[in-house]
């Protein structure tokens, strides 16, 4: 759980990494690949940031060392097709437009687009028909392919410099300039060799150096924590035991000590022995300043009689603003009025949804830290994570010390086991939803999977199922297991268990949950299902 935001509460500060790192400049058409381009480059430990491609050029307080545009849903040609600001061009700096991107280029040049006869979605075989750098250390030249135009003539000043069977512009270069298109998507996986494409756009062709790690990221960021907050000035934070807000508390912990005051509000929906674990590992082992508050009662007695998910998720959101501000009030007064910032643990993620050029997505469900803190709220955030992707968090965390088990822990959502318990959430309720949990992932970690397993869980399913135990009928409750692979959550599928792994956690809930009949094995995949149930 990391504390809510408002925007027009508190304006979260501009951090400038770009300033310190050289930096790839990927400018967003509305790809739902757009942010694998920026972490492909960061993978080459190159600084990578993404932002709408109506970005105006005069606005950026930063040069880039090189622009990449993204692919788009948009034909380049309709009328309300998105376009760069033109001054992108005079920057002076490498351009590579990708599928859109190369269509969008060869637009502005006067070149000629068009809806294609055969759309090329999948596999291609790239034909190479000018040696070029680009294409340099590359063996394996399948690529894929996603759109249904094409460049049907070039623009002045460009040549061709590889095909496909569909596509006889598959990759273009100006014949003086530094910009090049390429159709195809190297970002995916299924382009077997695009990382060594970007390595040569980003290392040869724009000349960035390699010096994006979290080693040079702790000490530009812990100096500029320092300097913003300055020789007294406090910070709050919430903390829930997670991964990212953790890391967060840590740098912040690093950076100015105890100044630095951390709160754990337990909301009575934390799994088995959550409050004590969190206050165990943060305060003794990484001696941050913890102050843990007891709101069980409070959360649990809001949710009596409520059903509805969404209703559920406010509840828990707006309780915890309330138990948070209460609290925090409690500390600045302690410190003479000095808090000043708010710590935020936003990543980079969070920051693309807001900017994408299509806008944030449709609502799927309501997260519990989204349309936040109240107006009145005084304090400036502070978003340590901010520049950074999960991965990169989890490489931050190990050099800050922090243990393998939590720097690897499966996500948790901030609602809880609120969300796992489907129809009313009341004290029974949550202990049985909490020990079938317990029991599920004790036995994964048992097995060795848990670090092959992106997030797991139990759910605790508002019906009852006839079951049979010493010779007598039951009618009890119903669990459902979850566990998934994904490697950024917006798509999974369900993680294939051994049936005789299933066969021993099933025979454990039953025999030591009281209350469950039958348990059962979720296998559905993301998209059409979420994660959570809830």
């Amino acid at each position: 759980m990391s504390a809510p935001t408002d925007g027009a509460a508190a304006p979260a500060e501009v951090v400038e990494v770009s300033s310190v790192f050289d930096t790839i400049l990927v400018l967003d058409f509305g790809s739902q690949y757009s942010h694998l381009i920026a972490r492909r480059l960061r993978e080459l430990h190159v600084y990578a940031e993404m932002l709408p491609c109506t970005q105006k050029i005069a606005e950026l307080t930063w040069k880039p060392k090189g622009v990449i545009f993204s692919g788009s849903p948009y034909s380049v040609y309709a009328a309300d097709a998105p376009h760069v600001d033109p001054a992108v061009f005079d920057l002076g700096v490498p351009i590579l437009g990708i599928c859109y991107g190369l269509q969008e280029i060869a637009w502005v040049s006067g070149g000629n687009v068009s809806g294609s006869e055969k759309r090329e979605y999948g596999y291609a075989e790239l034909q190479v028909a000018d040696k070029h750098f680009l294409f340099d250390d590359i063996d394996d030249f399948q690529v894929w392919m996603s759109h249904g135009d094409k460049l049907s003539s070039l623009p002045a000043g460009y040549k061709i410099i590889a095909t496909t069977s569909n596509a006889p512009f598959a990759a273009i270069t100006h014949e003086s300039k530094p910009i090049w298109g390429i159709q195809f998507h190297p970002e995916v996986t299924h382009t077997k060799q695009g990382t060594k494409l970007f390595y040569n756009f980003a290392i040869t062709a724009c000349k960035c150096r390699q010096n994006w790690t979290m080693e040079n990221f702790i000490d530009t960021e812990i100096e500029r924590i320092r300097n913003k907050v300055g020789p007294t000035g406090q910070v709050i934070g919430a903390v829930s035991g997670g991964v990212d807000s953790t890391v967060a508390a840590k740098l912040l912990n690093t950076a100015i000590g105890d100044r630095f005051h951390a709160i754990f509000v337990d909301n009575g929906v934390m799994r088995l022995n959550e409050a004590k674990q969190v206050y165990d590992t943060l305060t003794t082992h990484l001696g941050i300043n913890l102050k843990v508050i007891d709101a069980s009662d409070l959360f649990l007695g809001k949710l009596q009689g409520v059903t509805d998910p969404e209703k559920k998720r406010k509840i828990i959101g707006n309780t915890f603003i309330e138990v948070f501000e209460d609290e925090a009030a409690k500390i600045d007064a302690e410190v003479g009025g000095n808090i000043e910032y708010l710590l935020q643990g936003t990543l980079y993620p969070d920051v693309i949804e807001s900017i994408s050029f299509k806008g944030p997505s449709q609502t799927i469900k309501t997260h519990h830290n989204v349309g936040g803190l109240l107006e009145n709220m005084k304090l400036k955030l502070i978003e340590p994570l901010r520049e950074l992707f999960k991965d990169e968090v989890r490489a931050l965390g190990t050099l800050l010390g922090i243990p393998h088990d939590l720097v690897w822990r499966h996500p948790f959502p901030g609602p809880g086991i609120a969300i796992r318990i489907l129809g009313e959430v009341t004290p029974t309720q949550v202990e049985i939803a909490r020990k079938a949990d317990y029991i599920f992932i004790e036995e994964i970690r048992k097995a060795g999977l848990y670090d092959s397993i992106s997030q797991a869980f139990a759910c605790l399913l508002p019906v009852k199922s006839v079951g049979v135990m010493g010779d007598m009928r039951t009618y009890e409750q119903v669990i459902a297991l979850r566990a998934i692979e994904t490697v950024d959550f917006m798509t999974a599928d369900w993680y294939v268990f051994d049936a005789r792994f299933l066969k021993t956690v099933s025979s454990r809930i039953v025999n030591e949950v009281a209350g469950v009949a039958r348990v059962v094995y979720d296998v559905t995949s993301k998209p059409p299902a979420t994660v959570e149930w809830e």
